[in-house]
């Protein structure tokens, strides 16, 4: 069996096994998230299935390490591996502790922030850039290398956990991107980081078992910020490591849902005098709600955005067959789904 189709079909399976008791401890130990006039539930729900997404990611990957697919990796290979690894594992416990204990905006940006320096230091960074439509080509980042890398690892950890904000969607984007990821991944060589993808992949659609709308379990901060360094990860060892220009740009492609809402909503607040860290109803589910979208209908058209994007991205990848095939279904699929929604809009006035 193919590495990256054992490390998905591994993380699906004991996500698919281990929600279920996660959701029973979490019950009794009364670790819920209860309602409020900013959130879409109308329950206590459990916040505590990152714990399961996590599970499924580390004995996937474990599985994969026991049947040789992480064999014969150069070393400094090995070390971006282990920085995405390390620091998914470190971000998780981040967010499991807010989940738990509840601790300050502050506190754990001081404490994500040092967990993506040290990512940086083993080989996660992000060392060029280019400029798109322009014959600069590749420019080296010096210096620069490290505030970029940790406001992208950063920045992308709390883009994740920003968007769960409706059942499923976090974890469906998060599974989509994470697909498209495999794909890319796979096609440009590099297999490591495929193989994270997998296991990343798996845990969030399988996760979607339980959470997609009506979700019965909630992922918390240890499961968002886990799935979005990850794949913040992944897109600088995968993608970005591949020095040239259309692979530079395409995480930042599979990420533009993510990155332009949390970019957006923190502008918004920022110039309305207030803390980016201050909850409010800016995100773009919530203005899709507020446009007479249903919860599902809301995060199913945010599905098709990133489906989307994520074929463009595929498709600018080349060498990958049938990817205009998948870029033209994809448009088709995202023009019906705006069409749905601007029907639904319409009969609500």
């Amino acid at each position: 069996m193919p590495y990256h189709l054992l490390a998905f079909l591994v993380a699906a399976l004991v996500v698919l096994w281990s929600t279920p008791i996660v959701k029973k401890v979490g019950l009794k130990s009364g670790y819920v998230d209860l309602p409020n006039p900013r959130k879409v539930h109308k329950r206590p729900m459990v916040r505590l299935g990152g714990v399961s997404i996590f599970l499924g990611n580390m004995l996937a990957l474990l599985m994969v390490v026991v049947s040789g697919g992480f064999i014969d990796l150069p070393p400094a290979s090995a070390y971006e591996v282990a920085g995405v690894v390390g620091g998914g594992i470190l971000f998780f416990l981040i967010g499991l502790a807010d989940d738990l204990f509840t601790l300050s905006s502050w506190s754990r940006l001081f404490m994500q922030m040092a967990v993506a320096a040290l990512a940086w230091l083993v080989g996660v960074r992000i060392e060029f850039f280019t400029l798109p439509f322009s014959n600069v080509g590749l420019v080296d980042l010096d210096w620069l290398s490290l505030p970029i890398t940790l406001l992208w690892l950063v920045g992308m950890a709390n883009a994740v956990n920003f968007m769960d904000g409706l059942d499923g969607l976090a974890a469906g984007v998060s599974g989509i991107s994470a697909v498209v990821m495999l794909v890319v991944s796979l096609y440009v060589g590099q297999t490591s980081a495929a193989y994270l993808a997998a296991a990343l992949a798996g845990g969030a659609l399988g996760f979607l078992r339980y959470n997609f709308n009506p979700a019965q379990i909630f992922m918390g901060d240890g499961g968002a910020y886990f799935l979005g360094f990850t794949l913040a990860g992944i897109g600088v060892i995968g993608l970005v490591k591949t020095v040239t220009t259309v692979a530079v740009l395409l995480p930042f492609l599979i990420l533009a849902v993510p990155i332009f809402d949390t970019s957006t909503v923190i502008l918004n607040r920022l110039r309305r005098g207030k803390s980016p860290f201050s909850a409010d109803k800016g995100h773009l589910h919530h203005r899709l709600i507020g446009a007479g979208l249903s919860q599902r209908r809301s995060v199913l058209l945010i599905y098709a955005i990133v489906f989307w994007v994520g074929s463009l991205a595929i498709a600018f990848a080349g060498n990958v067959p049938g990817s205009m095939a998948y870029a033209f279904g994809a448009s088709i699929l995202l023009v019906y789904a705006l069409w749905r929604a601007w029907r639904r809009v319409q009969e609500s006035r």
